[in-house]
């Protein structure tokens, strides 16, 4: 569930998640001020000592001081490993509630954003994007305030002293700040731009490591690599350019640091020249000076923390404002009691608004009937059937089951009734167990074995070294094409939905399998209403009905005699299938 709201600027959504640690928060800022604190009274106890306890030959009191001076810093100690741990923890807390934000939200978004996005570049935006986010949220917030605290405490210590000096450090200042300002906006565009190099390159690893299988079938190792190298140097370029805004950035304010110690030697210098200064007071107003340099190494390391992390949670911002195009009506109701007469009335639909792929396609299916859908590839015929689960949104028309738009319900409520067995059969790389009882999650493990056994898959499961605990390998591919088919129906099965979508469920096997697979999906589409994409004709002569579609829609539309006594598309792609040679 998303936490904050997201429509605010990057910054005010970047505070909102310290909100629920808010408690850890506050004590890792209260440690660092103690810190600052114990910064700050060092240089007065010093001055103190040396000007009062050792001329007065009060060592007594002087050992007192040194005494109190090690407590400080051993109390030091316990606050910085307490910022330290805590604060990264908190760090940590943060980057992962966008993590789990960003999930969430990705698992909204509609089919549309997967088509135009690459899986590396949405991999990169969960995970390299928000690395240096934890780095940010610890020590952004932690430097700012001891850099503050620190600064104008020295600063108006420093005025207890002699004006002069602090008049120095004060002139000082506007010049850092403005370095400071102008190189941010510099490093943040570079470091940006190696963050977006560095989604491309997971892009291209994940698509190399997908396909090594054909890369290697086509004796393309050497391509890869080369393609992969275009890419790691475009990422190499990129880092080179951060690094040199970051090293101008550092060069530079390094030698304005240096230049203040000069400054404040020379003042003091002339001040005790002119007998308005002591020895003791410039020493003073030295070890001001390096506590005054603590807090702008901290700005200087917060401002590239700043640019990295910023630039990361910039990208994280972009997807999180996406907007998914298939929304849920605030009244929507559950489909529930299902029948499964399917109506589909003058309905429309393009990719993107672009291209038209379905234009006024009216189809009726009634509950339990099975009707096929073939024709010519890019047709329209999986684009149909990912309408009725509401993957995309329709342009116009409507889509009604059992009379209720579609809609008018909710998403989990339509999609849980409804099946999908695909050609291109999905994985999950865990065990055979895992994969089944995905189509239910709470299911009994009789439940899982029943529906394996109906799907004509639990003899071969059998076989397998661990039974059901067997890991099936990424993608599957321990397994062969058939024993995939059939995992996934026996999903189906397990899931138990009154409609049914098979699209091309047996078109990649052999006949041998493939008459199996068909035995195993004739049982499950018993008593649902089946929608079936099929390019092999001769699977689906049993249909109720068999609809032939093309790029200007449903040409026509009967049973299979009918269609061949009609002549037309149908008898032509029949004819092409079965007639002889």
């Amino acid at each position: 569930m998303q936490a904050v709201n997201i429509e605010k600027s990057p910054l005010r959504i970047f505070a909102a998640y310290y909100r629920p640690h808010w408690k850890l928060f506050a004590a890792d800022m209260f440690a660092a001020s103690l810190i600052a604190a114990v910064d700050l009274a060092f240089p007065m106890m010093t001055k103190y000592t040396i000007e009062h306890f050792l001329p007065n030959g009060l060592y007594k009191f002087f050992f007192i001081m040194i005494a109190l001076m090690v407590i400080m810093y051993l109390l030091r100690m316990c606050f910085t490993y307490f910022i330290t741990y805590w604060g990264h923890t908190v760090g940590v807390y943060l980057e992962a509630d966008m993590r789990r934000d960003l999930f969430s939200h990705l698992q909204q978004l509609p089919f549309s954003f997967y088509d135009n996005h690459r899986t590396g570049q949405i991999m990169s935006r969960v995970t390299t994007d928000l690395f240096d986010v934890t780095e940010l949220a610890h020590h952004g917030p932690e430097d700012l305030f001891i850099s503050v605290i620190t600064l104008a405490g020295s600063i108006f210590l420093v005025f207890t002293i002699r004006w002069e000096m602090a008049l120095v450090l004060l002139v000082f200042v506007p010049f850092m700040l403005f370095h400071i300002l102008r190189s941010r906006s510099t490093m943040m565009k570079t470091a940006r731009k190696v963050k977006e190099r560095t989604a491309e390159i997971n892009a291209a690893l994940e698509s190399s490591i997908s396909g090594v299988r054909i890369a290697k079938a086509f004796t393309n190792e050497s391509y890869e690599t080369t393609k992969f190298r275009g890419g790691n140097e475009n990422y190499k370029t990129a880092r080179k350019f951060y690094y040199r805004s970051m090293a101008n950035f550092q060069s530079r304010l390094d030698l304005l640091l240096h230049l203040l110690n000069v400054l404040v030697i020379a003042a003091g210098g002339f001040l005790i020249m002119k007998g308005r200064m002591t020895l003791p007071e410039l020493i003073a107003c030295n070890l001001f000076v390096s506590a005054f340099l603590q807090p702008i190494r901290r700005l200087q390391s917060f401002v590239e923390q700043y640019t990295t992390g910023m630039a990361g949670f910039g990208r994280f911002v972009e997807i999180m404002r996406l907007r998914s195009d298939i929304t849920e009506k605030a009244n929507a109701a559950v489909l529930d009691n299902v029948r499964g007469d399917i109506v589909f009335t003058d309905v429309s639909f393009s990719y993107n608004n672009n291209v038209t792929v379905l234009d006024h396609i009216n189809l009726s299916i009634p509950a339990g009937g099975a009707i096929a859908l073939v024709g010519p590839s890019g047709g329209g015929k999986t684009t149909l059937c990912h309408l009725l689960p509401r993957f995309y949104e329709i342009r116009s028309g409507s889509i009604t089951i059992d009379g209720t738009d579609i809609r008018e319900v909710t998403l989990e409520s339509l999609r849980r009734n409804i099946g999908i067995v695909q050609q291109d059969v999905f994985l999950f790389a865990g065990t055979v167990r895992d994969n089944i009882k995905y189509g239910r999650i709470d299911a009994a493990d009789d439940e899982m074995i029943d529906a394996a056994k109906r799907a004509d898959i639990h003899k071969d499961i059998m076989k397998l070294p661990d039974g059901y605990d067997s890991l099936v390998g990424e993608r599957g591919v321990k397994l062969s094409g058939g024993q995939k088919q059939r995992v996934s129906i026996a999903r189906i099965f397990l899931k138990n939905p009154p409609i049914l979508i098979l699209d091309e469920a047996t078109s990649a096997l052999d006949t041998a399998t493939e008459l199996r697979i068909q035995h195993a999906l004739e049982e499950l589409s018993r008593g649902r209403t089946t929608l079936v994409i099929a390019h092999r004709l001769s699977t689906i002569r049993s249909a109720d009905s068999i609809a032939v579609i093309t790029d200007d829609g449903i040409q026509q539309q009967g049973s299979h005699e009918s269609l061949l006594a009609a002549g037309g598309l149908y008898a032509e792609l029949y004819a092409a299938q079965f007639a002889a040679p």
